[in-house]
């Protein structure tokens, strides 16, 4: 796996062009969010991840915020908002990126 040194984001890829001191912060902002608004995860397939959150005004504004941000410095990323759910899509080379951000979720 193609990944940076850092201990906590091991799943965050060398592509990444996020400050390697700030990728931590990233995962952090990511964990909050799954923390607070999760609702449900779903693998649709190797390569697509269905995020449900809930309905909040709030949390839909801070999860588009964190997504154009994360879409800034990992351009594999794609994430697509209808209503409460949200659809994390990666390219086949991205799959272990896409795991790492399941796990997150899973275990927030």
């Amino acid at each position: 796996m193609d990944t940076t040194s850092t201990p906590h984001p091991s799943f965050v890829p060398t592509s990444c062009t996020l400050p390697t001191a700030e990728q931590p912060l990233r995962v952090a902002e990511f964990e909050s969010l799954f923390a607070t608004a999760l609702r449900s995860v779903t693998r649709r397939s190797p390569t697509e991840l269905l995020l449900v959150l809930d309905g909040s005004p709030e949390t839909q504004a801070g999860a588009r915020d964190l997504a154009t941000r994360e879409s800034g410095c990992c351009s594999f990323f794609t994430f697509t908002f209808t209503g409460t759910e949200l659809t994390v899509t990666v390219p086949s080379a991205h799959q272990d990126v896409l795991d790492g951000l399941q796990r997150l979720a899973e275990t927030a």
